[in-house]
């Protein structure tokens, strides 16, 4: 079978992560298929000469990005570079994607494939910081701001810089198993892998610290003790409020109401305890105030499409032998 062909698009204002974590990935890949040739990487600039990433490193393509014939994934990174759209850059990109059978990108490369016309009428994200300028900017694009990763059809788009690394260890899954997957995963020291559904990040930076010192102290028992009763009363008595004025209060300052912030955390203690700990199901449930089993089943299938046995064996570590 011969090799997929990978073009990397690079551009001034790059950021280099974008580019070298997938590239890491995919020519990671090649190695741990034992196939050499699984991918063919390449990289390509306007030009073809020298480009300054957002950081200041110089990057060096392969190629002219005029010079580019088909290729089966097209990869555009984003940075701080995609601020400021070169319209031929974006026609070119637009040119190449009608010809790939997989279009990537990462952060807010997504912005490039917009501006493209790439993402009308699709599903797509974006660095959660910028999901609402790209929808602002192009209506008809359905930005989804949670996910790490989202695919439509042959269209892929992901969030901020490392879930690249995610989007791509996704596509050699797809592409070449499960296995060399996790064996490039494990030499990155990153879990095989997020789901494309997983929260760009945590239930406690998702939401808002309050203002008001009562509910800044629910906000902390809630974390330090998911196993508790969290009912709105019961977190209402705490801060000293009737549970009208606490929920009122909790949702216009925390920015979510109190019962869905207190499933985020629950979620994502358990999500810990499944990586982090041997202990068995039941009692992570118990511990983290699912109460039973089925309950805590039931709240990783809707909010991560997995239950918590599959959960736990995508991500926990492999165990190491000792010495």
């Amino acid at each position: 079978m011969t090799g997929r062909s990978v073009l990397v698009v690079l551009y001034d204002g790059v950021q280099s992560l974008d580019v070298t974590g997938p590239v890491e990935v995919f020519t990671g890949a090649c190695a741990a298929s034992g196939r050499p040739d699984a991918y063919r990487v390449t990289t390509a600039a306007p030009g073809g000469g020298p480009v300054r990433a957002s950081s200041g490193l110089r990057l060096l393509p392969d190629a002219d990005l005029a010079d580019a014939g088909p290729v089966h994934t097209l990869l555009v990174p984003g940075g701080e570079g995609t601020r400021h759209r070169d319209p031929a850059l974006v026609t070119r990109i637009r040119d190449l994607a009608g010809r790939a059978e997989r279009v990537v990108s990462v952060c807010t490369g997504a912005f490039l494939l917009a501006e493209a016309g790439l993402l009308s009428g699709r599903r797509a994200t974006t660095h959660w910081a910028h999901c609402e300028a790209l929808a602002r900017r192009h209506p008809d694009v359905e930005v989804v701001p949670d996910p790490i990763h989202v695919r439509d059809g042959r269209i892929a788009t992901s969030a901020g810089v490392t879930a690249g690394i995610d989007l791509a260890l996704a596509l050699v899954e797809e592409d070449l198993g499960r296995e060399t997957a996790l064996v490039v995963a494990r030499h990155l020291v990153v879990f095989l892998r997020r789901p494309g559904n997983q929260a760009q990040f945590s239930a406690q930076l998702a939401a808002q610290v309050a203002a008001r010192q009562p509910l800044r102290e629910v906000q902390r028992w809630i974390a330090e003790h998911p196993e508790a009763d969290l009912s709105v009363g019961e977190l209402a008595r705490r801060a000293a409020l009737s549970p009208r004025h606490f929920a009122r209060a909790f949702a216009a300052e925390v920015g979510v109401p109190p019962g869905r912030y207190v499933d985020g955390v629950r979620l994502e203690a358990a999500r810990r305890l499944l990586e982090d700990t041997e202990d068995g199901v039941e009692e992570i449930a118990r511990h983290c105030g699912y109460g039973t089993p089925e309950a805590m089943r039931r709240a990783f299938v809707r909010a991560l499409a997995a239950p918590p046995a599959e959960y736990r064996r995508r991500f926990r570590p492999e165990p190491t032998g000792g010495p």
